[in-house]
């Protein structure tokens, strides 16, 4: 079919596969220390550009279609297959802050683009993954021992294959990159390399799911653990516990019965809590210029004492009253003379 879309750019194309590829493989087999490394990122980028130019020429050439056969595609045209695939394999190693779950979800596409692809040619026994899964979803319910067990026969398959494959490329990729091979050992080697990137995008989508919804949880719960926007709490300090009378005569008992825990009237509570900003009432009065705390206090003691005195005067004035009234032993019925 690349004969039927332009020969001219078929020497361009194949460069921008070959360029993307030998990145990523550099990529993958570099010595860096992290992947975010100025380096890598931009072996990175290069090869998301060369392979991304590749895809669009390859989808306005019209190389691959579902209503065709694999017989149908040309040997040399197969490797344009393993496009998307590279192209989700490189994305995943993007970086960028706060970038990572964009990047997830850019190269979930790719590789499941690849995989729909090599299904609807009949590449390759597996099953498509489902959609991503939702924030909401969590993690899968536990398997039963049955699939649990199928799972991990399924994984060592894939291993083994996997090896196997990787021992057979390596044997046939000198001959092919060389011009040596003829039409059939070059769709063996591609279909092979297709079969190998059938695992590896398998095995990423599941990794990539994992990852995905430990982000979008953890992004949920920062969200829910966020106060509204525009409010903040006032942080007051805690009332300490004290006896609230009606007057200061009942300050005055149960101060007595119970010395470790502080008196207060109604009226001196609503003062202090007024000062605090907690009632509502009238503004509040400022302080003296000049008189600084020692005093106030000194003032304030003489004024308790004034009133204590005024309070004891009238009960004595009340106690003489009561006796004009009341002669020696009135009530006292056990007193007889």
């Amino acid at each position: 079919k690349m004969a039927e879309g332009s020969a001219a750019e078929a020497p361009r194309l194949a460069e921008l596969l070959a360029t993307g590829w030998r990145l990523w493989e550099e990529v993958e087999a570099g010595t860096e220390p992290s992947s975010s490394a100025p380096a890598v990122q931009d072996k990175v980028r290069r090869g998301l550009e060369a392979l991304q130019q590749a895809a669009a020429m390859v989808a306005q050439l019209e190389l691959f279609s579902e209503n065709e056969e694999l017989e149908e595609i040309a040997s040399a045209d197969l490797r344009y297959l393993l496009l998307p695939a590279l192209l989700g394999a490189l994305t995943l190693r993007q970086a960028g802050q706060g970038q990572r779950l964009e990047h997830l979800e850019s190269a979930r596409r790719h590789l499941a683009r690849f995989l729909r692809l090599c299904k609807a040619y009949g590449l390759g026994a597996f099953t498509l993954p489902a959609e991503a899964p939702a924030p909401d979803d969590g993690p899968a319910p536990p398997a039963g021992l049955v699939a649990m067990a199928s799972a991990r026969q399924a994984k060592i398959e894939r291993y083994k294959q996997k090896k196997e494959l990787e021992n057979r490329l390596a044997s046939m990729k000198t001959f092919v990159e060389s011009g040596q091979a003829d039409d059939d050992q070059m769709r063996e080697f591609y279909l092979l390399q297709i079969q190998k990137w059938i695992n590896i995008s398998l095995e990423e989508i599941e990794s990539i799911d994992q990852e995905m919804v430990i982000l979008k949880n953890r992004g949920t719960i920062k969200q829910s653990s966020a106060p509204p926007h525009g409010t903040s709490r006032q942080v007051r300090a805690p009332l300490k516990p004290f006896i609230l009378t009606r007057d200061a005569a009942q300050a005055k008992v149960f101060g007595a019965g119970y010395p470790g825990v502080p008196t207060m009237t109604v009226d001196d509570w609503y003062e202090q809590r007024r000062r605090q900003g907690v009632m509502p009432g009238q503004s509040i009065p400022q302080r003296t210029p000049g008189v600084n705390d020692e005093e106030l206090q000194k003032k304030q003691q003489e004024k308790k004492e004034e009133e204590d005195d005024e309070e004891a005067l009238q009960k004595a004035r009340n106690w003489d009253d009561w006796k004009d009234t009341h002669p020696k032993g009135y009530g006292n019925r056990q007193n007889m003379g």
